[in-house]
């Protein structure tokens, strides 16, 4: 039995230089539930020592150039450590998640409840509505798009909210493995105007929409290999990218391409579906999140009226 308690991270150094993260101490890490396909023939099965030398390893590698928010860990709630699917932030406002499998719903209210405790605006979406945070919704490095994902377990209608309350042009990417079923498992927007996917996790019509935002080459696809190793569940800090292990020859084309690899054994988390991004939501600074970008003055919104009257076709 692991004896480690999320006080002792108080030891550990923190820089912060321009950029904020949002963590959880996996003290109650385990497999418990079956969600996914990664979490099949694995439950029980992560060890919890190793997941949190693991973890450790993340947060020492992101807290010597960023700044680490933490969360208390939660008794009965073995996902919490996956902290991009607590929600969506940018200009102080947060659009907080709401699962779509009922085993994940309890850790809803500890994370909106923190967002309120840290001076954020919540923008709640109609409860009917699954959104999964970062897990779906990802801005390009340039800020011009808000790419979000659906099919598996973010709902298509929560889309036109999401840019409704971050006035960014949203574009819809259609899911189709079950293995990738968040966005942030087979797509990483770099710097540079650089993307790494795993092209196989799209339909047609959505890998088209990647490919007219991203030239040729700056666009890095993955193997099935890589993608399995959840290479594109990368955390991209500047000219860093901090993932999981990789092959050599994708550490190599990232390299040729500008960028500084660090590559961290994160496999207990693999087990549940989980990899370095999973593991950590951008925040933006307390100085943005203290004063909430007009016109949201309150510290709560309510988006069920402006949800679409015609429900969207395409599932969820």
């Amino acid at each position: 039995m692991c004896t480690q308690s999320i006080g002792e991270l108080h030891a550990l150094p923190l820089k912060s230089a321009g950029s904020n993260w949002l963590m959880c101490f996996p003290e109650f890490y385990d497999v418990q539930y079956i969600i996914n396909p990664w979490m099949e023939g694995n439950l029980h099965a992560a060890s919890r020592v190793q997941a949190i030398e693991q973890w450790r390893g993340l947060y020492n590698a992101i807290s010597g150039f960023a700044h680490v928010e933490l969360i208390s860990p939660e008794p009965g709630l073995p996902d919490m450590v996956f902290t991009a699917n607590a929600g969506l932030e940018r200009d102080g406002i947060v659009v907080s998640s709401h699962f779509l499998h009922t085993e994940r719903r309890r850790e809803e209210s500890f994370f909106r409840e923190w967002f309120k405790k840290k001076g954020y605006t919540i923008a709640d979406l109609p409860q009917e509505m699954a959104f999964e945070g970062e897990g779906d919704a990802l801005f390009s490095n340039n800020g011009t798009v808000l790419w979000v994902g659906c099919g598996m377990r973010t709902d298509r209608r929560s889309h036109p909210l999401l840019a409704h309350v971050f006035d960014a042009k949203v574009t819809s990417l259609h899911l189709v493995d079950p293995r990738f079923y968040h966005l942030d498992t087979c797509f990483a927007p770099l710097a540079d105007g650089f993307v790494l996917y795993y092209p196989a996790a799209f339909d047609s019509k959505s890998l088209e929409r990647i490919h007219s935002f991203y030239p040729q080459h700056k666009r890095i696809s993955v193997s099935e290999e890589d993608a399995c190793r959840f290479a594109c569940n990368a955390i991209s800090i500047g000219q860093t990218i901090v993932l999981n292990e990789i092959s050599r020859e994708l550490t190599s084309r990232l390299e040729n391409a500008g960028f500084r690899v660090l590559s961290l054994r994160l496999d207990e988390f693999l087990k549940a579906g989980g990899a370095a991004k999973c593991l950590v939501m951008r925040l933006g600074s307390p100085a943005t999140a203290s004063a909430p970008a007009s016109p949201h003055s309150s510290s709560s919104m309510d988006l069920s009226s402006a949800a679409p009257s015609t429900p969207e076709s395409e599932p969820r």
